[in-house]
C-alpha cells in the first residue's frame, strides 16, 4: 500500500487530520495506560488483577495443569436472540442452555464484534483489527487475493500449541480455503468442519432459492471453477486433508452442525483423557442464512420458522458440549465463552435474527457489532454477574494467553489491539480493562465507543428496509461527527453532539490517536478492496 493511499485511509476525515506523531496524547477523558507502543492502552486495576491471578494459581495447584479453553461461536446470531438478552421463548425460540450459562456466569451487555464474519474470526485469533491483517471482509467464491494474509500473522492456536496445548477447530472457518490459509495450516492441530459459510455451500443445491444457478449447468460449472468447497473437511497439521461428507442436498446441509457437534463431543472425551490442556473453538454454521432445520429440530421452536428452529438446535448443542466437558471431568478446569461473530443478517429476513439496536450485520451501528457475550467458568467466575463494561471479542486473544499461562508469548513486533481481560472476568467484582472500542468497516474507520458515548465519523445509510448490506452506502457525517449517548439513546437516533455533550473534541482526539497507530504499524493489503 503506497504512502498516498495510506494517508487517504488514515486521514479520511477532517476529524482525523493533522496528527503530529505516534507519541499519542490522550484526551482528558482517558484513564487508560500505555505500557508499550505496540499494545492498546488499558485500564489498570491492580487489586482485581491480583485476585484473579490468585484464583488461577490456586486452580493450577489443584488441577496440576493449565485450564482448557472452549469458544462457542454462533454465526449471525442477533443480540436479542438468546433469552438472557431479552429473546428466547419471548420471540419463539427458547434458549435454556445459553440462559443457564449466563445466569451461572458473567453476562456481558456491551460485547463487540467486527461488522462481518471473516473480520471477527481473524481478529479473535490474532488480537488484531482486520485493517492490520488485511482480512477486512469475507472471502467469497471468485475472490483472488494477492497474498496469504496468514503468512506473517501469529495465531492464538500457534502460540497455545507452543505452550503445550492441543488445538482444534470444529465447524465453520471462512478465513481462507487455499493451502496455507486453512485452520490446520495456521496453527490448529486438527480441523473438522467447513471452509465456507452455509449459504455459499447450499446455494449450489437449493433450486428453490437459486434456480438460475442450480438449473443452469453452465453457471453451476462456473461456480465450481472458483474453487469453492462443498464438503465437510477433516484436516491435520502437517498431515492429510480429506473430504468427509459432500453436501449434495439441503437436507445434508441441515445436518452440518449436528455432524460437527458430534465430533466436538467425541473430541472432548479424547482430549480430556490426555495429559495436555486443550483449546477448542467450536464455530457453528448456523444461524447464518440460508437456514434449514435439522431433521431432529424441525418445528421444535414455538415459531416453527427455520431460523428459530436453528436457534433451538444451536442452543441444544451448546448444552451437549458443556455436558460433555462435565462428563469428562474437566468442566471446572475449562474457560467457556459463548458469542456471535456479528449482528443478524437482516437482508435474509425472515431468515434472520433479532437485535434491539439500529442497523445489522455489516454496519457500524450497534445492531451490526454489539453481540451476546457469556463468560462461564464453574468455580472461577462468580455466578449471576452482569456488566455493561466494554469487551471486544479481540480481547479473547490476550485473555486466553493469560489463562494458559502464556501471556509472555503475546507478540511485541506488531500492534496488538486486544486487551487482557482475565481480571475483569475472574475477579468477583471485576471491571473491564478496556476503555474504547474502535469500529471499522473494511477500510473505513467508522466509529468509536468510549464509556456510554459513541462517536461516528462515517455512517452506513440504508436505502431500503431489510437491505442492510445490498442497498446501503457509507457516507461522511458532514460538519461534525455524530455523537450519541447510548445510555439514553441505545438506538442511535439523536446525536447529542456539542449541544448536549462536553466531550466531542476529546472523543475526536481519541480517534486521532488510534488512527495514528497505523503510521508505524500500517495496514495490510491482500486484495480484498472493493
Amino acid at each position: 500500500m503506497n504512502l498516498k493511499k495510506l494517508r487517504a485511509l488514515v486521514l479520511q476525515t477532517a476529524v482525523l487530520a493533522a496528527i503530529p506523531s505516534f507519541a499519542l496524547s490522550q484526551s482528558v477523558l482517558s484513564k487508560a495506560e500505555r505500557v508499550s507502543e505496540s499494545m492498546e492502552p488499558a485500564l489498570v486495576h491492580s487489586e482485581q488483577a491480583g485476585a484473579a491471578q490468585k484464583k488461577l494459581d490456586a486452580l493450577f495447584d489443584r488441577m496440576g495443569k493449565r485450564p482448557n479453553i472452549v469458544w462457542l461461536v454462533v454465526d449471525d446470531m442477533g443480540y436479542g436472540d438468546p433469552g438472557a438478552y431479552g429473546g428466547g421463548a419471548a420471540i419463539g425460540a427458547a434458549t435454556p442452555n445459553m440462559d443457564r450459562l449466563a445466569a451461572e456466569g458473567l453476562k456481558l451487555t456491551s460485547a463487540y464484534s467486527q461488522p462481518t464474519c471473516t473480520p471477527t474470526r481473524s481478529a479473535i485469533l490474532t488480537g488484531r483489527l482486520p485493517i492490520r491483517t488485511g482480512l477486512t471482509r469475507p472471502i467469497l467464491a471468485g475472490d483472488k487475493i494477492t497474498k496469504n494474509p496468514w503468512a506473517d500473522e501469529i495465531s492464538l492456536p500457534k502460540l497455545l500449541g507452543e505452550a503445550g496445548y492441543k488445538t482444534v477447530l470444529s465447524g465453520k472457518w471462512h478465513v481462507g480455503a487455499a493451502e496455507g490459509m486453512r485452520p490446520h495450516d495456521i496453527g490448529f492441530d486438527e480441523f473438522y468442519g467447513f471452509y465456507e459459510a452455509e449459504k455459499e455451500i447450499s446455494q449450489s443445491v437449493d433450486k428453490r432459492r437459486y434456480p438460475d444457478l442450480v438449473l443452469n449447468p453452465e453457471r453451476l460449472e462456473m461456480l465450481r471453477r472458483t474453487g469453492s468447497s462443498d464438503s465437510l473437511v477433516h484436516g491435520f497439521k502437517g498431515g492429510e486433508t480429506s473430504d468427509v461428507v459432500k453436501i449434495d442436498s439441503i437436507e445434508t446441509m441441515a445436518e452440518g452442525d449436528r455432524m460437527t457437534k458430534e465430533f466436538s463431543v467425541k473430541k472432548i472425551k479424547e482430549l480430556a483423557s490426555g495429559g495436555a490442556p486443550f483449546f477448542l473453538e467450536h464455530a457453528f454454521m448456523k444461524v447464518h442464512a440460508d437456514n434449514f432445520a435439522s431433521k431432529a429440530f424441525e418445528g421444535k421452536s414455538a415459531s416453527k420458522y427455520p431460523y428459530k428452529d436453528d436457534v433451538v438446535e444451536v442452543d441444544a448443542y451448546i448444552g451437549e458440549i458443556v455436558a460433555a466437558l462435565d462428563a469428562a471431568g474437566v468442566l471446572e478446569n475449562t474457560f467457556i465463552f459463548v458469542t456471535s461473530d456479528n449482528g443478524p443478517q437482516l437482508d435474509s429476513w425472515p431468515d434472520a435474527g433479532y437485535t434491539p439496536f439500529r442497523g445489522a450485520k455489516a454496519s457500524a451501528w450497534e445492531g451490526g457489532v454489539r453481540v451476546p457475550g457469556i463468560a462461564y467458568w464453574k468455580g472461577m467466575i462468580e455466578p449471576g454477574r452482569q456488566s455493561d463494561d466494554l469487551f471486544d471479542l479481540m480481547d479473547l486473544f490476550n485473555t486466553s494467553l493469560h489463562v494458559a499461562g502464556a501471556a509472555e508469548k503475546t507478540p511485541t513486533d506488531r500492534y496488538i489491539d486486544g486487551i487482557d481481560q482475565t481480571s475483569f472476568l475472574l475477579a468477583d467484582d471485576g471491571r473491564s480493562n478496556r476503555e474504547k472500542v474502535y469500529i471499522w468497516s473494511e477500510h473505513n474507520l467508522m466509529a468509536m465507543r468510549m464509556y456510554e458515548y459513541k462517536i461516528h465519523v462515517k455512517v452506513v445509510e440504508e436505502h431500503a428496509q431489510w437491505l442492510n448490506i445490498d442497498m446501503t452506502t457509507i457516507s461522511d457525517v458532514g460538519l461534525a461527527p455524530w455523537l450519541f449517548n447510548l445510555y439514553i439513546d441505545p438506538k442511535e437516533q439523536y446525536p447529542v453532539g456539542h449541544r448536549m455533550n462536553a466531550f466531542l473534541a476529546s472523543m475526536a482526539a481519541e480517534m486521532k490517536g488510534h488512527a495514528a497507530t497505523l503510521r508505524k504499524y500500517p495496514p495490510k493489503d491482500i486484495g480484498l478492496g472493493r
